[in-house]
């Protein structure tokens, strides 16, 4: 048994008695290659996180796009990132629904001649929405990526130390 004690400036807040814990040489390496599993995933997640969120930003900046200039947001902004695809996106939405006097691609009259157009403007939208949630996904991957590394690091510091092998005359080396 253990004592714990919790202080603040020299006062003693809490104590409780806790049992100690001793780990067998095998769940001391095990606990210690978790804690590096999760350091090496958090920097495989982090760079692929970081390489896909570059090649979606590059493919995009690729197209000159630039966000109209009656957008919301952004007006005039190379579409580049999550936000200035976002404002594209919802300016071609307004564009295409004043287009067609409030009708999206599916509540068109086959043979209406800005049916082609309209439909247009959907696959354009589509394709920028997708970007947004690339970005997402890979902003997702970097931040769960931390906090793999954060925890590795914590389990890495917390574990005992790796256990020492002991010679077969019982001597530990």
């Amino acid at each position: 048994m253990s004592i714990f004690r919790i202080a603040t400036k020299g006062n003693i807040v809490s104590t409780a008695t806790v049992p100690a814990t001793t780990l067998g040489a095998t769940k001391v390496k095990v606990l210690k290659l978790i804690g590096w599993a999760g350091i090496l995933g958090a920097v495989v997640m982090i760079i692929g996180g970081g390489v896909v969120w570059g090649v979606v930003s590059s493919q995009l900046a690729a197209e000159k796009i630039t966000v109209s200039e009656d957008a919301a947001f952004l007006a005039g902004a190379p579409v580049v990132g999550p936000f200035s695809a976002f404002a594209q996106a919802d300016i071609i939405n307004h564009h295409a629904l004043d287009m067609a006097e409030g009708k999206t691609y599916a509540e068109l009259d086959k043979e209406d001649p800005l049916r082609a157009t309209v439909m247009n403007a959907s696959f354009l939208r589509t394709s920028l929405f997708t970007s947004v949630v690339s970005f997402g996904v890979s902003a997702f991957a970097i931040g769960m990526g931390v906090l793999s590394g954060l925890f590795g690091w914590a389990i890495l510091t917390l574990a005992p130390a790796w256990p020492k092998k002991t010679t077969a005359t019982g001597v530990r080396a």
